[in-house]
């Protein structure tokens, strides 16, 4: 990630600033700087937009931290966008068949929605493939981790 260095600068002004208010929460204009400043960034517009709407000093620290570091590249192990694609590809299969087997009973209860209120949102991924795969896949947010070894596809 290649930064004009006047920008981490500016962010580092900012910080200053920020740290000598009593309460920082209260730096309005000051955090409206920092958040034009990190807009132009090609950090994660959601955890720009989250540090500075909770007012996260240490936050916001971490993000001046991450300009500031060289791009680090990706790991040797990661798997490569082929794999990705086979193992999405079978987590959709498997997704669209379990939500078939669960709307294929015959009992239903009486005061049920119907079909769609018990569709199987989230599945434990197939297992032909390792957890670098899945995790890899919500990083490049294919998938969202939802818990307990359950992964859901994300609204695209």
């Amino acid at each position: 990630m290649t930064i004009a260095p006047a920008t981490v600068t500016k962010l580092d002004e900012m910080m200053t600033v920020i740290r000598g208010y009593a309460d920082p929460r209260r730096a309005a204009d000051e955090w409206k700087q920092v958040y034009k400043l990190l807009q132009a960034t090609d950090l994660p517009s959601g955890r720009v937009t989250g540090v500075v709407g909770m007012r996260d000093v240490a936050g916001l620290a971490g993000l001046i931290d991450q300009l500031r570091a060289p791009a680090i590249p990706p790991p040797e192990d990661a798997p490569s966008a082929q794999i990705c694609r086979q193992a999405l590809r079978a987590f959709r299969k498997r997704q669209s068949l379990t939500r078939l087997d669960d709307e294929s009973r015959l009992g239903r209860g009486p005061l049920s929605k119907g079909a769609d209120s018990r569709a199987a949102l989230a599945i434990v991924p197939p297992s032909e493939w390792p957890e670098s795969v899945w995790r890899e896949l919500v990083n490049r947010g294919k998938l969202r981790y939802v818990g307990q070894g359950c992964y859901e596809l994300t609204k695209q």
